[in-house]
Parts: structure tokens; C-alpha cells; sequence
């Protein structure tokens, strides 16, 4: 039975019919009779089948607007019909379009490869294609980016089904994606890829076949600064830019070269395939000679120089963090060295510097573990050695395994690791607990204490406040310290030096300035350098160490007669044997250290030195 309200079937239809035609009593029906009947089983035929007109019409006017480009196919996937807006899309009347297979419309090889993949999925397993993106052909474009769906629709027959592809317009989309993605690989400035695509390729790279050979080269310009601050952050765009031509030229299209900006002024180079470090570092030196010709900029010709660390190695040795650190650490050696040079990394030198690294690592716990101790040396009267002219403290770390070390060997570390001012605070307030001690026992006759301050504290904004409050402390006047600094610690730019030497000498203490040379002398009246002792070290003394050499003596001559005219007095440090002490008092030198006096004096023995100097002279002090 039909549901209440719903038109017959066809078979109550045919049945009904049929009974009714059967039924003529024996009566043959007359032609117009037998029309009628017929005509009424059309009519009700036609009122049972549904309607599809409306529902054909709906989709016609669909598929027609629709912004959406539709093709419909035969089961071959050939094209049978294709709406305007895919024809406006691929730049073509729909017409076109018919006869082509779907397969047919992708613009290259692996386009065409997956619609075809996708039919076959459709039209054998029933798989409709989620929105997929790849290129189509435009007629008079080209390739053009769009997002594809492949679907069916039923057949006129039961079973029977037809492909259907819908495609969208992505290509301003995708354009705009792959833009973006540009920009956050890629440096703004130089165009080069930036260091996230950087740390990307080195991965890839070090994914290879274990064989190949690969180098990573770090570059940073040399002094970028003053370009920058000088002639404006215009012009230091400008020049990075220049750098990146002149390194893309040179490494790229060789050994699979590829240059990235890092940042700042840092910049890296990536190489891959089989060569030698020779063959590297003549690729180096010639981007090296590359960057010191000059850009020609707003009438300025710039040239600039480039320190670079070298890294290579087989692709197999190691992962990506073992060959960044080995290229920044062979970098850092470059520019240690002096810069503008290469250095390629030596895996037995850094050996040894990891073990200096671990050393540094450690200061702070050694200062609190109490390793440190004070080192004195004596400085002497020349024309009477037996007197005292001041003795000079310093640092020695008691390492528990590697035995004595020297300031020399652990301030460099300390410097970098940011310990160089609490040891300086330590060495000011032992050194002046000591002057205290010395001056309780001794009275008038205690020797003034001299320490020499390591770069970082000399150029320290508060190393007034640090002196005074170690002075006051111990109650000491300024007059009993004198403290030494040297020509690194005058000139550098991020430092007060100036203005705190100029207040501690205000408050009394002895000013003193170590010097090799007539330029560093000449720093003092340059700047007003409130000095009054000035230390002769390094080459002008080790030349009178063995003879008498004309020009040595001259050189010392004109240093001692100018410290005169300045009135400042004049001493030595380095000084191995009395024959060199001798010439040096001869050509006016007032005062001297080294092993012709004594060796080095730890805390214990320090009185005992002072005391035996004040017993065979009866005074400490005498003229200074």
C-alpha cells in the first residue's frame, strides 16, 4: 500500500489498468474507446513517476553560476561538459574543454600523474579526492595553482556512476603562502637564506651519504661598527648587501655552495661533495680578496675585511651542534689572531682549549673554595737593591689538579666568563689586609702594595667605589696603594679609566702606567693622565738583557729622558739577571722586578722579605 497522501505506485497503476481492460464483457472496444483508456494510463503513469524537471533545472542554474569551475565526465573521465567559470579559469571557452581527459588538464608531469591517480581511485575503489592543490594549465598563463576535488555523480542507469571535478582558484593563495614562507626563511635585507634555513640545510646535508665531505665556513665582518656608526645605518644595508653578492659569487654554483646571513654581521657558507680543505680555504681567501675591494657608496669607496673559521670534515663525523661549536671556535681563533685572516679548526688545539673552557668554568667556585692566594714580587732601588720600592701583589690559583697557575693563564678565562671583578675585589682587600698588616708591624718603613688591574676592572664604572671602600676598610690612606694600569685599558671605548684615575688621584693614590714604548709614554700627557710612576716592560728591556745594543740604548734613552720631562719616575718589570740591572740604572732606569731580586713570595713568606729588607737598611722606603 502507498503511504497515506503519496501517488500510487506503477504496479497498483498497471494492475488497476489491467483489470479494467480485461473487463470489456466480451465486447470488442471501438478504436477511440481503447485511445481513451490508454491515454488514461499515461496520465496516470506520468502523476506517479516524480518530477525531476525542478530538481534538473536547480542544478543546471547551479552548475552554470557557480564560481566554482566544474567539469562533468564519462566514465572514461573524458570531459562531456564544462561550466563558464572553469573555462574563465583555465582561459578558455568551455568548448574547449570537451573531449579532453581530466588527466589531461595538469600543467606538468606529476599534475597529470596524480588526477589520473585519482580518477583510477574514484572509478575503481569509490574513493572521492579531498581538496588536493596542484597546478593546471592556464592557455595563456601557464601553470596556475588551484584546489582540486574529485567526486561522482549516478548515472541515468542503476550502479551507473560519472566523474565530476570541481576546481577553486588558489594561485593568489598560494603565491601569498609561498611569499610568506619566503620571508621566514629568508633574510629581509640580503635576500639570503636566514639562519632557520640554514640550520634546515646543514641537517639535510649531514643526511648524506656518509662519504661525502662537507665544510661550514662562519664569516664576520671585521670593525662593522664603525661603518655603521660612522657613515649611518644606511650605508651599513648597503654594504651587507655587497657582502652577500661578493660571497654568493664566490661559493655558490661550487661544491653544491650555499650562503646564509646568520646575523648582524655574521654570515655562513655551506659546502658539500668531495674536495679538500686546501681546495676550501683557496675559495676563503678569495672571498677575503673579494671584500676588501671597495663599494663605491654616496662617494664613499668601502672596503671591508672578514675573519673566518673553517670546518671540514667527513659528512659522517659528527652531527650538526659538533660542527657548528668546532666552526665558531675556529672563528673566535681567527679573530684573536688579529683578524681579517682565516683559521681552519684543529681538533688537537681544541682539545686543549676545552680543557681551558672547563678551567674557566670553575673560578667562582674555586674563589669561594678558597684557591686563590696572593703572590708577591718585589720591586727594588736600583742604585741600592737592598731597598724597597714598593711591593707588587698579584693572583695564584692552587688548582687541585693541575698544581700553580699564574694570572695569566686564568684572567683570559675569567674575563669571559665575568669573574675578572670579584677576583679584583679579593685582590684589592687582600692586598690591602696585607699593606694594613705590614704597616702595623713595620710602622713608616711598610712598603707601598702595587697591583696591576686586568683590563675589565680598570675600565669598571665603579672601581672608585671598590678601592675606597677596600681603603676604608682597613684604614688606610690612598698614599699606600699605587695601581697600574696599561695602554689596552687607557684607550678603550667602553671604559671610564680617564675620569676614575682622575678622581683616585684626587684621593691620593699612586698612579702608575706600564709602557713598551715613546707612543704609549705619550698617552700621558695626551690625556692627562694623572701618573706618576711609569713601568718600562716587554722588548725594551729584554734587549739589554744580553749586551748593549746602540739602538736598544738609544730607544731607552730617549724613553728615560722624556719620563723626565714629565717628571715621572721610571722602572722596569722582567728583569732576569744583575748585568741587565745594571745597564738599565746605568741609562737612568730608577727602579726594577723580576728574578734578579727574588722569585715570587706566597703570603707567608712576604713578611719575612720585608723584614729582612728594612733590617739590612734600617728604612723601607727611602726616595722614591
Amino acid at each position: 500500500m502507498p503511504e497515506p497522501g503519496s501517488a500510487p505506485g506503477l504496479v497498483d497503476v498497471a494492475r488497476r489498468w489491467a483489470e479494467t481492460l480485461a473487463d470489456t464483457k466480451g465486447v470488442s472496444l471501438p478504436k477511440e474507446q481503447l485511445e481513451q483508456l490508454l491515454l488514461g494510463v499515461v496520465k496516470d503513469a506520468v502523476r506517479t513517476e516524480p518530477d525531476h524537471q525542478p530538481a534538473v533545472r536547480r542544478f543546471s542554474k547551479l552548475y552554470s553560476a557557480s564560481p566554482i569551475g566544474i567539469a562533468l565526465a564519462d566514465p572514461n573521465g573524458t570531459i562531456v561538459e564544462a561550466n563558464i567559470a572553469l573555462g574563465k579559469l583555465l582561459g578558455c571557452r568551455p568548448a574547449a574543454l570537451r573531449g579532453r581527459g581530466i588527466p589531461d588538464l595538469g600543467s606538468a608531469d606529476h599534475d597529470v600523474a596524480r588526477l589520473r591517480n585519482a580518477l583510477s581511485q574514484l572509478m575503481t575503489a569509490g574513493r572521492p579526492t579531498q581538496q588536493e592543490r596542484l597546478l593546471l594549465t592556464h592557455s595563456e598563463e601557464g601553470p596556475l595553482w588551484v584546489d582540486v576535488t574529485l567526486t561522482d555523480l549516478p548515472g541515468d542507469r542503476p550502479g551507473s556512476t560519472y566523474p565530476v571535478l570541481m576546481v577553486a582558484d588558489a594561485n593568489e593563495i598560494h603565491l601569498l603562502q609561498e611569499q610568506l614562507l619566503h620571508q621566514n626563511v629568508h633574510d629581509p635585507l640580503t635576500g639570503l637564506p636566514n639562519a632557520t634555513a640554514f640550520g634546515n640545510a646543514l641537517e639535510a646535508a649531514l643526511a648524506g651519504s656518509g662519504d661525502e665531505q662537507i665544510a661550514l665556513v662562519y664569516l664576520d665582518v671585521d670593525g662593522f661598527k664603525v661603518i655603521n656608526d660612522g657613515l649611518g645605518a644606511g650605508v651599513g644595508d648597503q654594504v651587507l648587501r655587497g657582502v652577500a653578492k661578493k660571497l654568493t659569487s664566490v661559493f655558490t654554483g661550487r661544491h653544491d655552495g650555499s650562503v646564509a646571513r646568520l646575523s648582524g654581521d655574521g654570515f655562513a657558507v655551506l659546502l658539500r661533495g668531495d674536495f679538500t680543505p686546501p681546495e676550501v680555504i683557496a675559495l676563503v681567501e678569495q672571498a677575503l680578496e673579494e671584500l676588501v675591494e671597495p663599494i663605491y657608496l654616496g662617494g664613499h669607496g668601502i672596503g671591508v675585511s672578514a675573519s673566518a673559521g673553517i670546518v671540514v670534515r667527513a659528512v659522517a663525523d659528527g652531527g650538526p651542534e659538533d660542527l657548528l661549536r668546532a666552526a665558531e671556535i675556529a672563528l673566535h681563533r681567527a679573530k684573536e689572531a688579529g683578524k681579517a685572516q682565516w683559521m681552519l679548526f684543529d681538533p688537537e688545539l681544541d682539545a686543549r682549549d676545552r680543557g681551558r673552557y672547563q678551567l674557566g668554568a670553575v673560578i667562582a667556585g674555586a674563589l669561594e673554595n678558597g684557591e686563590f692566594s696572593l703572590i708577591y714580587q718585589p720591586t727594588v732601588k736600583l742604585a741600592n737593591p737592598d731597598q724597597l720600592a714598593a711591593v707588587n701583589a698579584g693572583l695564584r690559583w692552587s688548582h687541585p689538579e693541575k698544581g700553580e697557575l699564574d694570572s695569566d693563564e686564568f684572567y683570559p678565562l675569567a674575563q669571559v666568563t665575568g669573574m675578572t671583578i670579584p677576583l679584583g675585589r679579593w685582590l684589592l682587600a687582600e692586598s690591602l689586609a696585607a699593606t694594613a698588616r705590614w704597616r702595623n708591624r713595620f710602622g713608616e718603613a711598610a712598603p707601598d702594595v702595587c697591583v696591576r688591574l686586568p683590563n675589565r676592572l680598570a675600565i669598571e664604572p665603579d672601581l672608585v667605589l671598590l678601592v675606597k671602600e677596600q681603603l676604608d676598610r682597613h684604614s688606610l690612606p690612598a698614599q699606600a696603594l699605587r695601581l697600574c694600569t696599561d695602554r689596552e685599558s687607557v684607550l678603550d671605548p667602553n671604559g671610564e679609566v680617564l675620569d676614575s684615575f682622575a678622581v683616585l688621584a684626587d684621593l691620593g693614590a699612586q698612579l702608575v702606567l706600564t709602557i713598551s714604548g715613546s707612543d704609549d709614554l705619550e698617552l700621558i700627557p695626551r690625556h692627562r693622565l694623572p701618573v706618576r710612576h711609569v713601568i718600562l716592560s716587554g722588548a725594551v728591556v729584554d734587549a739589554l738583557a744580553d749586551g748593549e745594543d746602540e739602538a736598544d740604548v738609544r730607544h731607552l734613552c730617549q724613553l728615560v729622558a722624556r719620563a723626565k720631562e714629565l717628571k715621572l719616575r721610571i722602572g722596569a718589570e722582567g728583569v732576569h739577571n744583575h748585568e741587565q740591572a745594571e745597564r738599565l740604572r746605568r741609562y737612568g732606569v730608577l727602579a726594577a722586578r723580576g728574578s734578579f731580586v727574588a722569585d715570587s713570595a706566597t703570603g707567608d713568606e712576604v713578611d719575612e722579605l720585608i723584614e729582612r729588607h728594612t733590617d739590612m737598611t734600617g728604612s723601607v722606603h727611602g726616595p722614591r
